[in-house]
């Protein structure tokens, strides 16, 4: 006969699988997400000569897809603060896979462009999202862990995408490439429609904490830490999306690789990438689960990630060896990689469950701004001087920028009082600790 602490610890430990089987669905989500978003930069050394794009008007092609993605952030971020994710997403993914479908079946730069529009559009959702249901699902010092599965996608992502994409291209051409990947995707649903509303969790009437409205976007725009972040974001999407759009170009025009080399020596960063990633967010929960002070250990991660990636990134544009190249490519993106294993679980704790999805919004607007200027002016930089070395120059001094804004603008990873928000009632998810099965009732 089951006890009650017997049938309580099994519901808890049910809940528990159920939140990582929530993770392991956005992982997978996020690899489609990058994969999609990186078929076009793969498929570049093609088109370019396909359609007679010169690299300026490629790098235009190229950050197509970051005008519309950036513009709808704030809107998403409003979305997920007061709708249900699960749809807001699902819808999403929709979209973003059609608009994959439909690039390879269009003809010209102009329907290019806005095919890119679109996917812009459905991937809008992902990390406004992402970031609302994390809060949802994980308490503070829980978060870096599944933040840094979840990120993992975006670096298996392109990895994948110029792997595999890379191969696709060279025996079936640039069509069948998007055509594939398109379609495929729509059986992710599959899971997601049937598994996500499974894991909704009835809980005590006194456990559930008064409907806040949150703060205003005037009152987050106000805050010096909304700003710290963004512009560390900025440097994270002009760096991120520089490499995502112009890596495989730089591979095959500047240092003479082959579309089949390219596929695999263009993975190699982003792997390096999901590692570093992967073990910063674990090791980063691990240290503060053992007493670390969150704050000293989140930043950390996130400021010398940074500095180091600005470092090692600068001789990628001017060292004679192409494998020397390479080697100090991946080394900058296993910097990367640890500022990135930290950087949402510190959005996610200053913001609270009251402004994460609006406060991931904002973050993430200002951070693609990077991605809609980095592939322009990368593309006027080759153009205009025939070689990569200051585009990784522009690109080394964005992350130095990116560095201080963290240093200076974000004292402290707590989360922040709003002056003007309504008092509510503390939640036991705030009271009991880590054995508290978080708030999941988002799914239904």
């Amino acid at each position: 006969m089951l006890t009650p602490q017997k049938v309580n610890g099994q519901v808890a430990r049910r809940e528990t699988s159920r939140r990582w089987v929530v993770v392991v669905l956005l992982l997978l989500s996020v690899c489609i997400n990058y994969v999609d978003r990186g078929s076009l930069s793969v498929a570049a050394p093609v088109l370019k000569t396909e359609f007679s794009l010169s690299p300026q008007k490629l790098g235009y092609l190229l950050s197509a897809f970051f005008w519309s993605y950036t513009v709808c952030q704030l809107f998403v971020g409003w979305l997920v603060d007061r709708y249900n994710v699960k749809w807001i997403y699902t819808a999403g993914f929709v979209v973003w896979s059609l608009a994959m479908t439909g690039t390879g079946l269009v003809n010209g730069f102009a329907a290019l462009f806005g095919a890119r529009l679109l996917l812009g559009i459905g991937e809008s959702v992902f990390l406004p999202s992402a970031s609302r249901i994390m809060v949802g699902l994980f308490r503070p010092p829980e978060r870096g862990l599944p933040n840094a599965l979840v990120d993992v996608g975006t670096k298996v992502g392109p990895a994948l995408s110029m792997l595999i994409g890379g191969f696709v291209l060279a025996r079936y051409g640039w069509r069948a490439l998007f055509i594939w990947i398109g379609v495929g995707s729509l059986l992710w649903l599959v899971p997601w429609m049937l598994y996500v509303p499974s894991i909704a969790v009835d809980r005590d009437p006194s456990e559930v904490r008064a409907p806040s409205p949150g703060p205003s976007y005037d009152q987050l725009l106000a805050g010096r830490e909304v700003w710290g972040t963004s512009l560390g974001m900025f440097a994270l999407g002009y760096v991120w999306i520089f490499l995502l759009t112009w890596l495989p170009d730089y591979l095959v025009s500047a240092r003479g690789y082959s579309l089949q080399q390219m596929a695999v020596l263009g993975s190699l960063p982003y792997w390096g990438m999901a590692i570093a990633t992967l073990v910063g967010g674990w090791t980063s929960d691990f240290a503060i689960s053992m007493g670390g002070s969150a704050t000293v250990v989140r930043k950390t991660f996130v400021i010398v990630g940074l500095v180091l990636c600005a470092a090692l990134l600068l001789p990628v544009g001017f060292v004679a060896n192409p494998k020397v190249a390479i080697g100090f490519l991946i080394a900058a993106c296993i910097a990367l990689g640890l500022f990135t294993s930290n950087v949402w679980a510190i959005t996610q704790v200053l913001a609270g469950a009251d402004a994460a999805g609006r406060w991931t919004g904002i973050q993430n607007f200002v951070g693609n701004l990077g991605g809609v200027v980095s592939p322009i002016i990368a593309g006027v930089i080759v153009e205009r001087t025939g070689s990569f070395f200051l585009a990784f120059v522009v690109a080394a001094v964005a992350l130095a920028l990116g560095a201080l804004s963290y240093l200076f603008l974000v004292p402290k990873v707590q989360e922040v009082v709003w002056v003007e928000r309504q008092p509510r009632q503390t939640s036991k998810l705030e009271t009991q600790g880590s054995k508290h099965i978080p708030n999941s009732n988002f799914t239904k």
